[in-house]
Parts: structure tokens; C-alpha cells; sequence
């Protein structure tokens, strides 16, 4: 039986900043974070996102100065996602071993070997239609999709990316990059899915950063996000296709689903905190209405709090900079 007000007086543990530290449950660091990055092929110099205050499209021929910057702020890692000039009707600029993807990656990796370096893998930033996918009657074919995933992969390991993260939410991607992977000598790269990932509106500014022009949009396979139950489903499934990792996209507003996912799996969990999510936060601190820094660091312990290991951030160059 919990002991009565005035023996329980849980304000005890409270009474100092050291002995707050001292308790404190949950704590966020540098090796929690993964930095997303945008890099643009043909561009002079660096080009601000309007819709995200402080991130920028990279040059593609300015990558490796950069990515040395991050790994010297202390961060482990990064994800890439490249703004193309060559895109098609399927992504194939992703397919090829002199492409942008591969490019990136080589260049990245070169730059800073130190650095976990994850390739996004997707086709919507490589397509003229925005989709994930090969499109079909009007729909992105899944099978046809999944294969050409397993090649994209394969093209991003040999790069140099250290982990494959596949976004583009078709059914059966993990098995079919597991595959792949495999049955190019390639066993020991890692992936990481993004195993449950909705059709979220907070993910607006990340269309603008990374020039993907969407028609239409992607509620035939990102998942309804309204679904609890099969947001479990999802991650389960990928989990049992032999994923290393999974993650929860967006993440602020699915800290029950993180929480869900975790009491069910073991498998290391990331939680993407998307560029809506730092829109809204850098737009109301300019705004006098919050304070940023205290509320970056109660968001990320949020998502944490909830059960992740990862958390992918925009914030991440912030906090390596200023602290928590």
C-alpha cells in the first residue's frame, strides 16, 4: 500500500537541481540522434528552406566539407536524402552506380568514415510524380517497387551507406531487401525500417526540402493515422521480414505507438521527429511564444519517455552546438 500524505511527500526528490539529475529517468544524448540531411546535385551554394529555419539544401560538390563539420560537432550519424535533377517516371538515377544516391553516399562516407551513414530508400524524391514507387494504373505497384528496392540497396551498400532504411511502406520491402543484400555478399549491412509510417500531414516542409513534388497522395500505402492496431501490425511484420531495426515516422504525435511497439518488440526502436514537428517549434520560438531550447529537449525526452532508442532530428546540429 502506497503510504499517505504527509510520509509520501514525492517533492523530496525534487527539492535540488543535483538531486533531480540524480533521478532523473530518462535522459537524451548525441549518441541518441541521427541527423537527416538534404544534398542537391548541380547547385553553387547552399539553399535555405524556407518552411525549416536553419536547414539547408546541401551541394552536392560542398557534401564532404560538410558532413566532416557534423562528425566534428559530435554527432554518430546521418540519414541522406538527395534533390535530384535527373528524375524520372521510376527512379531509376537511384539504380545506377554513378548516380546521385551513390554519389552522396560515397562522398559522405569518405568524408567522415567515423559517421553511421544511413541511406534513405525510397524513389520519390527520383520520380516526376512524387509517388514511392513504380505507378500502375494510376497506383504505385508493389511488387515491382519491392524488387527495384532490393536493387537500389545493393547500390547504396556498395557505396558505402552502413545501414539501408527503406520509406516507401510496400508490402514485403524488408524480406525483398533482405534478399538482395544477401545474395550480394552483402549480409552484415543492416536495415532499418520504417516500418510504421503514416500519411501524416507534418510532413509538408520535408516536400519543399527535398523537391519532391507529390500528385496525389500516398494514403494507399502510408498508413491511416487513426490506426492503432495496425500500426502494431506493421512493425511486427517487419520485424518477422528480418529487420535489424524498426522506427515510428512521425513521431511526436505517435508516442503511443512507440510506446505499443516497444512493449512488444526488442529490436532497436527510432522515432522520426519530422520536419513539421520542427516547423512548428522553430516558427512559434521566432514567434516570442515558447522557448526553444527547453522545448526541444522536453519534446526529444517525449519520444525517449515513450520507448525509443533513435530519434532521427532536425535539431540534431542545434543541440550539438548549444546542448540540451
Amino acid at each position: 500500500m502506497v503510504p499517505p500524505f504527509p510520509t509520501m511527500r514525492l517533492r523530496r526528490l525534487r527539492a535540488s537541481q543535483a538531486l533531480r539529475d540524480l533521478v532523473q529517468e530518462t535522459s537524451v544524448s548525441l549518441n541518441d540522434l541521427i541527423y537527416p540531411i538534404f544534398v542537391e546535385e548541380e547547385l553553387d551554394d547552399f539553399a535555405p528552406v524556407e518552411s525549416m529555419p536553419g536547414i539547408y539544401r546541401i551541394p552536392e560538390r560542398k557534401l564532404a566539407g560538410t558532413v566532416k563539420e557534423i562528425a566534428a560537432a559530435g554527432i554518430k550519424s546521418i540519414m541522406t536524402f538527395g534533390v535530384s535533377h535527373h528524375k524520372d517516371d521510376h527512379g531509376g538515377d537511384t539504380l545506377r552506380e554513378d548516380g546521385l544516391l551513390a554519389r552522396m553516399l560515397k562522398r559522405a562516407k569518405d568524408a567522415a568514415p567515423e559517421l553511421v551513414v544511413i541511406s534513405d530508400t525510397c524513389f520519390c524524391e527520383y520520380t516526376t510524380h512524387g509517388h514511392c514507387g513504380v505507378i500502375h494504373d494510376d497506383d504505385v505497384h508493389n511488387d515491382e517497387t519491392i524488387e527495384n528496392l532490393g536493387r537500389q540497396s545493393v547500390i547504396a551498400a556498395r557505396a558505402g551507406a552502413d545501414v539501408i532504411a527503406p520509406s516507401a511502406m510496400m508490402d514485403g520491402q524488408i524480406a525483398a531487401i533482405r534478399a538482395a543484400l544477401d545474395g550480394n555478399g552483402l549480409t552484415n549491412t543492416p536495415v532499418m525500417a520504417y516500418s510504421t509510417k503514416f500519411a501524416s500531414a507534418f510532413y509538408g516542409p520535408f516536400r519543399a526540402a527535398s523537391g519532391c513534388d507529390l500528385k496525389g497522395d500516398r494514403k494507399a500505402y502510408q498508413m491511416n493515422p487513426l490506426n492503432g492496431r495496425e500500426a502494431i501490425r506493421e512493425s511486427i511484420a517487419d520485424e518477422a521480414e528480418g529487420a535489424d531495426m524498426l522506427m515510428v515516422k512521425p513521431a511526436g504525435p505517435y508516442l503511443d505507438v512507440i510506446s505499443q511497439i516497444r512493449q512488444r518488440s526488442l529490436l532497436p526502436l527510432a522515432a522520426y521527429q519530422v520536419s513539421g514537428e520542427y516547423a512548428m517549434i522553430k516558427f512559434a520560438a521566432q514567434a516570442g511564444a515558447i522557448d526553444e531550447a527547453r522545448v526541444v529537449r522536453e519534446s526529444l525526452g517525449a519520444i525517449k519517455r515513450a520507448g525509443a532508442d533513435l530519434i532521427l532530428t532536425y535539431f540534431a546540429m542545434d543541440i550539438a552546438r548549444q546542448g540540451f
